[in-house]
């Protein structure tokens, strides 16, 4: 029996204004138009400090491996527009390419950067709350990042399970740098993340080489297994279905709970109303704008994110990069009661 975790309406991403430009055996350019307001070093600042050979922002410059195309692209990205009136210019190397690959790395990045996101909703159903309202004014424009698929973004949220974030992201580098495709250019070696299809295939000792628990390498290297043998479709799936039904069928696999399974649709599908709660994080960011300091559980905080609606996904991600930015609390905080 082919088992199916359906995931939320999947379609295409669209590159408003999109052009490309190329010569004979040159890169291609792109031209993309964003949704605004779009703020470009905010939303990849989440990047920087990356490792360059996997995906890095430094100097005003985003830099990733990505597949389009059925090949590996470089794509390097950079701003000449305002918050206002966005504008990317995408470069995609090396050249020549075929009739199509432009786009869909173009299609690539617009998914990676949401670009046809549009916040100004968000800003409405926050505009009541002066704490929330004060932060989207401070972060205009910013705008969460998403995962190629669905599968690197459950991956991803196995591997942060129950360790620091500088843990697991030095494990994601190690787990991408040891069993992702490769690109040399330029002399420079990049880094994709691994398919199913690869990880399938390698013993878990080898995955626990990365940093991995026994657990967590049986975890990924079983789901990996389903994918890869058409046991289970992460990325295709039918239209209407709600962010809930997709966090049960999600639960369901070996090694994912509901926080993980939180975790990867907001990254993995922009799913913007899933709110992983549990998520120390989270937690502690609502606590310092919300609560004066003092602790809240996993249930004070999903009640807390009811005022935000179908936008509590998004709103806790701004909690986090405002937090990270020492964004200071409005005064006089706007305490849940």
């Amino acid at each position: 029996m082919r088992r199916r975790a359906r995931a939320g309406n999947r379609e295409p991403p669209r590159s408003p204004g999109a052009g490309v430009k190329k010569g004979a055996g040159d890169p291609a350019t792109l031209l993309l138009e964003p949704v605004p307001p779009f703020d470009f070093g905010l939303s990849a600042s989440i990047f920087a400090g990356g490792d360059p050979g996997i995906r890095s922002f430094a100097d005003g410059v985003f830099r990733q491996l990505m597949r389009a195309g059925g090949r590996l692209v470089l794509v390097t990205v950079t701003s000449g527009g305002t918050v206002d009136r966005p504008r990317l210019r995408v470069l995609v190397e090396p050249g020549p390419l075929p009739p199509g690959v432009p786009r869909q790395a173009g299609e690539a990045v617009t998914r990676l950067f949401n670009l046809d996101l549009d916040l100004s909703p968000f800003g409405e159903a926050v505009e009541a709350d002066p704490v929330m309202s004060a932060i989207v004014r401070h972060l205009r424009g910013l705008k969460p990042p998403r995962t190629a698929t669905l599968f690197e973004a459950l991956v991803d949220s196995i591997i942060e399970q129950q360790i620091s974030l500088s843990a697991a992201r030095s494990i994601e580098v190690r787990f991408t740098r040891s069993f992702g495709d490769t690109l040399v250019l330029e002399g420079r070696r990049y880094y994709a993340f691994p398919t199913p299809e690869r990880l399938a295939g390698t013993p878990p000792g080898e995955l626990r080489a990365t940093g991995l628990s026994q657990r967590k390498a049986e975890y990924i290297a079983g789901i990996a297994r389903m994918v890869s043998e058409g046991r289970l479709d992460l990325e295709h799936h039918g239209p209407g279905e709600e962010t809930g039904a997709l966090i049960r069928d999600l639960s369901t696999l070996r090694g994912v709970g509901v926080w993980t399974a939180e975790l990867a649709l907001l990254r993995g599908l922009s799913r913007l109303d899933a709110i992983p709660a549990d998520d120390l994080g989270i937690r502690r960011a609502i606590t310092r704008y919300y609560s004066r300091g003092s602790r809240i559980d996993t249930a004070e905080a999903r009640r807390v994110a009811e005022a935000w609606g179908p936008w509590r996904g998004l709103a806790a991600y701004y909690l986090l990069v405002a937090e990270r930015r020492g964004t200071a609390p409005v005064a006089p905080s706007n305490i849940h009661k």
